[in-house]
């Protein structure tokens, strides 16, 4: 009887731990579809938000810049070293040999052409001078003489001639000694300023020597050379800018002289650009960078040649393109034209009005989505 009791107590401790376990279930499974229900809500909530609020923030989205391709004139320019020269920047040397006298200038004064910039000693062509004076006047009087007689058909046309070959042939020795006189005198070929002077009183001038040196700086060239290659580009008229790397300065100017010439020891052409005339800084010989104007396009598609990107197919630009709601990189391959001071024309793939990704480019994948 009591074996019984305890069987029948031990089944209903079961039936009802079975019976507790089922329940416990069937609230876990309600619970679980409670939730999904929720996150269902949640999921479509967001979605819906995320069409309407523009203010909600992407996260994930790598940011970037963009910059609107307009169009530009693009110029290309050759570089050449030149130096800067007066138009006339001439040395002066003595015509004869002498011992220096006077020296009449000094370095830095203006002079005229046919000024006397010094003197030799020339006492010996003096006294030369003064003897064939004093011979010519007896030899002059005597002609006169000749040549009265002569016209009163009186005397012999011989004698006649005799005196006045004389006197020709003394004119002519007074004229030589006269020039050779104004050889002892330096004189300034051109008007302009005196930059150096070389001699000295009681020196030994010499037609080897310079003797000084006079520049007129009213109009000025720059001179340089150019390689023998780009001889077909550069011609009389053709822009250039000039800058003078000493001064932080460049003016604008125009090719006014292009040689025909090439040289054969370096393979080179002489071109000369003329400049207005300014003295202040300008100093002769100093360097002056000539920057050719050899290619211009007129509405060119340019771009920095920092924003451009190559891989094994070639060269390449990310453009941001947007939709709805999101905007996406898309690589656009391009081929690239001249170049010059760090911008490149761009020849095929764009367009005016793309929209060039300019930071934010690096790692960039076709068609991944960004943040502007």
């Amino acid at each position: 009887m009591k074996t019984t009791k305890l069987i029948t107590s031990i089944v209903l401790i079961f039936a009802l731990a079975i019976s507790c376990q089922s329940d416990k279930k069937t609230e876990l499974v309600k619970l679980q579809k409670q939730r999904d229900e929720i996150n269902g809500k949640i999921a479509k909530l967001q979605e819906e938000i995320a069409k309407t609020d523009t203010t909600a923030v992407k996260k994930n989205l790598k940011q970037v810049a963009v910059m609107e391709l307009q169009p530009a004139t693009f110029d290309h320019y050759i570089e050449v070293q030149g130096r800067l020269d007066g138009e006339e920047n001439v040395d002066v040397y003595a015509e004869a040999m002498g011992v220096v006298e006077a020296v009449n200038v000094r370095t830095g004064q203006n002079v005229s052409k046919g000024q006397v910039l010094a003197r030799l000693n020339d006492a010996a062509a003096r006294e030369q001078l003064k003897g064939l004076e004093t011979q010519y006047q007896f030899i002059k009087e005597t002609f006169e003489k000749q040549e009265r007689l002569w016209n009163q058909k009186i005397g012999s046309e011989m004698q006649f001639l005799q005196a006045k070959n004389q006197k020709e042939g003394m004119e002519s020795q007074i004229a030589s000694v006269r020039k050779q006189l104004d050889m002892m005198s330096i004189k300034s070929p051109i008007t302009g300023t005196v930059e150096d002077v070389s001699l000295k009183i009681g020196q030994a001038a010499s037609p080897a020597m310079p003797a000084f040196r006079v520049m007129n700086f009213n109009t000025l060239k720059v001179k340089a050379d150019v390689a023998e290659a780009y001889a077909r580009k550069i011609n009389v008229g053709d822009e250039v800018i000039v800058f003078f790397p000493d001064l932080d300065k460049e003016v604008k100017a125009k090719v006014t002289a292009a040689s025909r010439y090439i040289n054969p020891v370096n393979r080179s052409f002489l071109v000369e650009v003329r400049l207005d005339a300014e003295k202040d800084g300008y100093k002769a010989n100093m360097v002056a960078v000539l920057k050719i104007n050899d290619y211009k396009a007129q509405k060119a598609n340019v771009l920095p040649v920092n924003y451009i990107q190559t891989d094994s197919e070639g060269s390449y630009v990310f453009l941001a393109e947007t939709h709805s709601n999101t905007a996406t990189a898309k690589k656009v391959p391009i081929k690239q034209g001249q170049s010059y001071d760090g911008m490149v024309e761009i020849t095929e793939g764009l367009k005016p009005g793309d929209k060039i990704i300019n930071a934010g480019y690096l790692d960039l994948e076709d068609g991944e989505e960004i943040k502007l």
